[in-house]
């Protein structure tokens, strides 16, 4: 596998310089050096040096260095590689059910969602992921998905016409169509020069990510629509997990929820910075009735009780 031969080439220095008794651990994710999540990371692997005095170490592999998140969870599930780093809802694939916390407007903040995922129904989830050979070790947040266009939406009738580029994710998908948008298939790389030539006419993203991409230079108004609540799950091979102490165990857990903290506050702080950053350079900054937004969800909403059960979306938040 591609991990093992990155690996190969390092591990007999590995086993001269950090002794017989360290362990380094590996961890894989799609984000740069540049992002909160990277930074989170790094803060994971110096706090776990300093707990275990040592005895773990943890070796960062960013920019999809290992494969795509699929090909990395198929490395963790075999054991080759020890944590991934990935969008929690992104596991549907294998676990359907996650399409429910995916679902636009279910989902109203981080602090919800990390309620929801720590409460009743995250840990039926969490036992599904362990089916899978996959321990849910954290969950840090990635960020509110916000609507940038080239005309200012301030309601959801400006919504209607728009082209609107989403992922190949069917509830953003779904978030499209039902506010009367046209979703628009562009690959993210491609993303800017379709906004830059019109090809599309508005797209959503985290404002993290529009500053990060430098989408505000080719579109004029920001809606805040926090349609959805992004995370990133920080996943762990459960053979792996299995096979540590209850220090080791320890040791991990205490670190992870330090880098989830690091992780965190940068999002939050850049969140809250940005809008005037946006209206500094020229932006129209919008903030629409999100009722009707969420309103015109119901018939997504109606496909997902369909496919889990009656009540299945509301059973998620308890209600």
């Amino acid at each position: 596998m591609l991990l093992k031969k990155i690996l190969f080439a390092g591990a007999a220095a590995l086993a001269l310089t950090a002794g017989a008794e360290a362990r380094e651990l590996t961890l894989g994710m799609q984000d740069n050096e540049a992002t909160p999540v990277y930074k989170g990371a790094e803060a994971f692997a110096a706090k776990l040096a300093e707990v275990s005095g040592g005895e773990m170490t943890v070796k960062l592999f960013p920019s999809a260095t290992l494969g795509d998140f699929k090909s990395m969870v198929q490395q963790a599930q075999a054991g080759e590689l020890d944590i991934v780093a990935t969008g929690y809802p992104d596991m549907s694939y294998v676990i359907p059910e996650l399409k429910l916390i995916g679902a636009p407007y279910v989902v109203s903040d981080f602090a919800q969602l990390k309620s929801i995922v720590d409460g009743p129904w995250g840990q039926s989830m969490a036992a599904k992921f362990e089916e899978q050979g996959i321990h849910v070790l954290d969950l840090w947040y990635y960020g509110t998905r916000q609507t940038t266009s080239n005309r200012p939406i301030n309601s959801i009738e400006d919504m209607k016409g728009l082209r609107l580029r989403t992922p190949n994710v069917p509830f953003l998908i779904a978030y499209a169509e039902a506010t009367g948008a046209t979703p628009a298939p562009v690959a993210f790389a491609e993303l800017y020069l379709a906004l830059q030539t019109n090809q599309v006419d508005a797209q959503e993203n985290p404002l993290t990510t529009i500053d990060a991409q430098k989408f505000y230079e080719v579109q004029n108004s920001v809606a805040i629509t926090n349609h959805f609540v992004a995370s990133a799950a920080i996943l762990f091979s459960k053979a792996n997990w299995d096979g540590f102490s209850d220090q080791e165990k320890e040791w991990v857990t205490t670190a992870i929820h330090a880098g989830g903290d690091v992780n965190n506050a940068l999002l939050e702080e850049g969140e809250a910075n940005l809008l005037k950053v946006f209206e500094e350079k020229g932006l129209t900054i919008t903030h629409p009735d999100l009722a009707p937004f969420k309103a015109a969800m119901q018939p997504y909403y109606d496909t997902l009780d369909a496919e889990f059960g009656a009540g299945a979306v509301a059973a998620v938040t308890g209600q």
